[in-house]
């Protein structure tokens, strides 16, 4: 497990930084990051997009699949209402510590085939917002922004990585994966990444029950259960949620919720995934299935929104 790599992000998350004031740690370490400052109705926030090139991959001149990696959160801090880390910065912890394992790996001499892009955004003065059980952090910007800023063309396959322990659906600790979701169908748990969860986690694999309604845009009136899965409105990719959770409900503006422990499992789990599926011995759905589906049932791109129909 990357459990160093974990400790690393939080140690620099836990006080109050913007994406910028990152950015040149991460740099130091030899990766490539970009920085997009944006504001927004409710604040301002830093967006990283970090490009770990891989031996094959398109910055190679390769042709190998492109992994995407997203820490979905609202924002790392929910100054000045409350002072420290939120649980809610879970996918920036984790989008964070992917980064540093990676270019630790490549240290070391050991590249992935594919190229991996990595995207999350920093923000410590996030607003919060009303939800049952437990209150959620909020956005300083849009949905759309953040799926604009995080989920890149580049990307053959999206994993994202979200704090999910403000419900009483899961009742575990630790991480758990959600059902591959592309173009509107919510596709059948793939049997590969059950494997990789059952070795890198040694248990039977845990996986977040979702609905319709999670795939659909935010802002139409309907339940989610938080926004994992919102990358799915926002690309053609297969898209999978990695769900860090709790036994009970925790609010996402809560401090000292961050489990370091949880996170190395979700920081193992998409380097792991991303190996197979930068080599070819990886996939997130059945594409003759998926084909066979749509010709009997029809195409269900109306579900991304205004994008899909």
């Amino acid at each position: 497990m990357h459990l160093t790599h974990v400790l690393q992000a939080i140690d620099l998350l836990d006080a109050p930084v913007w994406g910028r004031e990152v950015a040149p740690y991460l740099g130091e370490r030899g990766l490539d990051v970009a920085v997009n400052p944006i504001e927004g109705d409710r604040g301002r926030t830093d967006f990283l997009l970090i490009t770990v090139p891989g031996s094959q991959g398109a910055g190679a001149g390769g042709d190998a699949p492109t992994t995407g990696i997203v820490g979905r959160l609202g924002g790392t801090g929910a100054r000045p209402d409350v002072v420290g880390l939120v649980s809610d910065a879970d996918g920036a912890i984790a989008a964070i510590a992917t980064a540093l394992a990676l270019a630790r790996m490549q240290e070391k001499g050991d590249l992935l085939h594919g190229d991996v892009v990595i995207a999350t955004h920093v923000c410590p003065e996030a607003p919060t917002e009303p939800h049952d059980p437990v209150p959620f952090m909020g956005t300083p910007v849009s949905m759309e922004v953040m799926n604009r800023e995080e989920v890149r063309p580049q990307m053959d396959a999206v994993l994202s990585i979200d704090a999910t322990k403000g419900n009483r659906i899961v009742n575990w600790k630790g991480i758990a994966i959600t059902p591959t979701v592309r173009q509107g169908w919510v596709l059948p748990v793939a049997p590969d990444l059950i494997d990789v969860y059952e070795q890198v986690c040694g248990v039977p694999a845990r996986v977040l029950p979702i609905s319709t309604y999670d795939i659909t845009p935010y802002g139409n009136g309907l339940y989610h259960v938080n926004s994992i899965l919102q990358p799915a409105t926002a690309t053609d990719a297969p898209v999978v949620g990695v769900a860090v959770t709790a036994e009970t409900a925790v609010p996402g503006s809560a401090t000292g919720a961050n489990h370091p422990a949880d996170l190395a499992l979700a920081v193992t789990f998409v380097i792991e995934v991303a190996k197979r599926f930068g080599a070819g011995r990886l996939s997130l759905f059945d594409p003759g299935e998926m084909d066979q589906a749509i010709a009997r049932y029809g195409p269900l791109q109306q579900l991304q929104g205004p994008r899909g129909g």
